[in-house]
Parts: C-alpha cells; structure tokens; sequence
C-alpha cells in the first residue's frame, strides 16, 4: 500500500536534519538543495515543496517542487514548478509516480509548471492528459571548442577504446581554435564581474519586467543546488555536485561610465547558460564581453533562449562560435492553471527563470 507525505519548509527542515534523512536507500533531496528550497523568498510557509512516497513502509519515490508567483492585477497569484520526480526500480509498475504527481496537483489547485523535462518524464506527463505545451522559447546552443573525447564514447559507449584518439584529435583542433582567437582580446570599455547583485545593478533591473528581483537572485546565488566538488553523490540521484559550478554578476558600461547592461551567467563543467539579461541599448558590448569570456574560460558551449543575443550573435563576425544547433525549451502547463489566468497571459520567462538557473 502506497502512504505519502508531504513536507513543507519547517518540515522539510527538520526531515533534513534528522537522521532518518540519511537512512535511505536513495535520497529524496541533497541537504543544500533542501536549504535552497527552504530560503526561496516566493515559498510560503504551508506550501509543499517535497512529497515522499512510501510502499509497506519503504521510500519508493518522491516528487519536488518550486514555488513562484505571478503578480497579475496587483494580486500575487500563486503556482508552482515541478523539479524532481523519481520511482526506485523496485517500485515501478505500482502507478507510484501517478499518485505523487496527483497529490502535487491537489496540493497547488493544479498552477503546476514543467519544463526541463527528460523525455521519460515527458512521456509520462503527456499520458496523464492534463498538460498543455504553451510558450515554447526557440534558442540555439554554440559550440566553442572540440570535445570528442567526452561526446562521442557517451552517445557510442562501444567505442570508448577509442578515447585516446579523440582526445589527440581534441588537442589538435582545440589548438588551432586557440589560434583563431587571439584576435578576442579584453573589452576595452569598463566592465565589472561580481559574485552577487549589488545595489547598483539592483537599480538598474527595476527598470526591467523580471519574474525575479535582485534580492531572489542572489538568494540563490548563495545557496545553490550543486556545489563544486570532483566526489559524486551516489545515494542522490539528480545534480548535486559539479567540478566547476559558478554564477558570474557582469556589469557593462559604456564611455559615459553609465550602467548600461546587466547579466548572470552560469559556468557549469565548461558549459555556460545566461539566466538572465538586462540592456538598455544595444548589445554589442556584451557580446565583446561574451566573446572574451568564453576564450578566457575555454568555454565548450552555451545555451541561450535570450532572442534578442541570439539574433547579434548572428550577426557578429567576431563571436567565437565554431558550430551552432537550433534549440527550443518547451514549456507544460496543467490545463487547470491555463483556466486560472487571463486570457492573453504571457509569462515573459527569462532563461534562469523556475529551477533553470538552479543547475
């Protein structure tokens, strides 16, 4: 028989701190991921952030979410991302993930959003029939750098005998890259990279429609989901750890020494996201920045749904880029929050908006 439990700040608190937490076969949630989840300024006290499910008395699975808000009208309306979702093998079969996808839904009156999914996930959202695929966000990933020796042994394990030949050819290339890229010197117009948000970039944001302000942001700046290390946590199952894992702040002025773009970017094991960007004029600075950051830190890819970059990068002739695919994030909304907001409603999400920025 299937018994679930739900677990809200305090609760989710002291379920960490307990010893029972670590007792597990698997866990449900890394401690600092807890942590995050607990400091997030858009949950409230009574929501519910993690369901556990237990079968005969043993944790088969869980469900996470991660509250936020839209401001329409005036009124704070409340909802919620769906961020983990796992069955043991044990357990499959017994309509587990069903039942604590349900007890989520009840929980939040159905405002539950989903995005980032994997394709299992998705199968399975689609069977349930209440999701709408809404506001799909078309981007591109750029490729800066060879990397062979990782890509093809994880896409055609049989040939990973082969892993001394790709990294030769990985050298190879990557040094004739380097070549072409000691034209990408440092800007020379004044820019800062900070750790957090300060109060002048704060400012500066207000200008700006945003589903976060500076102070969200740096919450989670400071409490993030992964944290750097080369040990793995084995027991839990989704991001925790990461050889490299870093929010850069970047300020961007022009020859007024005027603020006049402000950025979070996301270096993860080589691969760099931009959650979020604020301009007022044109981005032709950023980009010069971008380019410079990129070559300083041997960037192998990013990935951005920032449309308006997107389309100057097309047209720069400096932008590193060696290679580029289209992307597109898709976005599913329970049909019950579809019928909860105003007709014409569009989020307006930015790339770090729900858990993206997260991991």
């Amino acid at each position: 028989m299937t018994e679930l439990k739900t677990l809200n700040k305090k609760e989710l608190e002291d379920f960490v701190a307990s010893g029972d937490f670590s007792n597990f076969d698997f866990l449900p949630i890394s401690e600092h991921r807890a942590k995050s989840h607990i400091r997030n300024l858009k949950a409230l006290d009574d929501q519910t952030l993690l369901v556990l499910a237990f079968y005969d008395g043993k944790l088969a699975g869980y469900v996470g979410c991660f509250p936020d808000n839209y401001l329409i009208d005036g009124k704070i309306f409340h909802y919620a991302w769906l961020s983990t979702l796992y069955v043991s093998e044990e357990f499959r079969g017994k309509r587990i993930a069903k039942t604590l996808l349900n007890k989520m839904f009840e929980e939040y009156d159905g405002n539950i959003i989903a995005t980032e999914f994997t394709k299992e996930a998705e199968t399975l959202y689609n069977m349930l029939g209440v999701f709408e695929y809404v506001f799909p966000k078309p981007g591109k990933r750029y490729y800066f750098r060879s990397d062979a020796t990782h890509i093809i042994p994880e896409k055609k394990p049989e040939i990973k005998s082969l892993k001394p030949v790709f990294k030769w050819t990985d050298a190879a290339a990557n040094s004739l890259i380097a070549i072409k890229n000691l034209t990408i010197k440092k800007p020379e117009f004044r820019f800062e990279i900070l750790d957090h948000i300060d109060d002048e970039s704060s400012g500066f944001m207000s200008k700006f429609q945003s589903r976060r302000n500076a102070d969200e942001i740096n919450v989670f700046i400071k409490n993030p989901w992964v944290l750097e290390s080369k040990s793995k946590e084995n027991k839990y199952l989704f991001s925790s750890h990461a050889e490299v894992f870093r929010y850069f702040w970047i300020k961007i002025y022009d020859e007024n020494n005027t603020l006049t773009a402000c950025s979070l970017l996301l270096l993860r094991d080589g691969y760099l996201k931009i959650p979020y960007l604020f301009s007022e004029k044109a981005l032709d600075h950023f980009i010069d920045f971008l380019s410079y950051f990129i070559v300083k830190n041997k960037v192998k890819a990013l990935t951005s749904y920032q449309q308006e970059l997107n389309k100057k990068i097309g047209r720069s002739k400096t932008f590193p880029k060696i290679y580029e695919r289209d992307f597109e994030r898709r976005y599913l909304f329970h049909k019950q929050l579809i019928g909860h907001l105003p007709k014409g409603f569009d989020p307006l999400y930015q790339d770090g908006d729900g858990d993206c920025m997260m991991t």
